[in-house]
């Protein structure tokens, strides 16, 4: 049988506590689902069927692209053009280290951090992040004289499994130990509720995964990601 990450996009905008942002279906018989505007430009289609890559297609793209995230990946929908293709390194907590002493102050975001969460976000790239990004699931941060200046929290939500995502420090906060600790933070409250963590790193990044392996991920398989976009030449 497959695995649920395989296709972690379609299994988190079919599952009990994301559906609910899933759009597309309803306009093209369910073949193909992206999460809600605002929240992500992640889609899938139900399969790699003619009529699936067509719906893809069809699927509303105010930000003008939609990324995929496969375990393997699907030729392109009709009249779209892959902007960008990486190959993306999918981890899976298999036993959380023991926490290092460390005095950081981490605290739970709010709405009210959503501006400065965007704009961490946009400043350090930890990926596809929108102004309601932060609204997929917990996020927590470290602060410095009322600045954020770290965070981390949840994405993908397939059942049984919850990605931890939007890790990421200001330039000067770096080297502090904030990232491994606000994961640490995320993936406790993960495993209270019974899940599985796991995440994405693009495959040539040691540094990350350097790091998560040092929390107790282990790779579990290659990912094809990609950007694709109406029209427009290829990359």
């Amino acid at each position: 049988m497959p695995h649920p990450l395989d296709r972690p996009i379609w299994n988190a905008l079919t599952s009990t506590r994301q559906s609910n942002l899933a759009v597309g279906g309803v306009a093209n018989g369910g073949r193909a689902l992206r999460f809600a505007p605002g929240y992500g430009v992640f889609a899938a289609s139900v399969d790699a069927s003619p009529d699936s890559l067509s719906a893809m297609a069809e699927l509303e793209q105010p930000e003008g692209l939609i990324a995929t995230v496969e375990a393997e990946a699907a030729p392109a929908p009709p009249g779209m053009t892959v902007l960008k293709a990486a190959v993306l390194a999918q981890m899976v907590l298999i036993d959380l280290s023991p926490a290092k002493a460390r005095d950081i102050r981490i605290e739970p975001l709010t709405e009210a951090d959503a501006p400065a969460m965007l704009a961490l976000a946009t400043l350090t790239e930890p990926g596809p992040f929108f102004d309601k990004t932060h609204r997929l699931g917990d996020f927590f941060g470290v602060k410095h004289d009322g600045r954020l200046v770290a965070m981390a929290g949840e994405r993908l939500k397939p059942d049984g499994f919850t990605e931890v995502s939007g890790v990421c420090a200001h330039p000067d906060a770096r080297g502090r130990g904030y990232a491994g600790a606000l994961m640490r933070t995320v993936i406790e409250r993960i495993l209270a509720r019974g899940e599985t963590a796991f995440l994405h790193s693009y495959a040539d990044n040691a540094g990350a995964i350097a790091l998560y392996h040092a929390l107790g991920f282990t790779i579990r398989a290659e990912m094809q990601m990609r950007m694709l976009a109406k029209g427009g030449a290829g990359a």
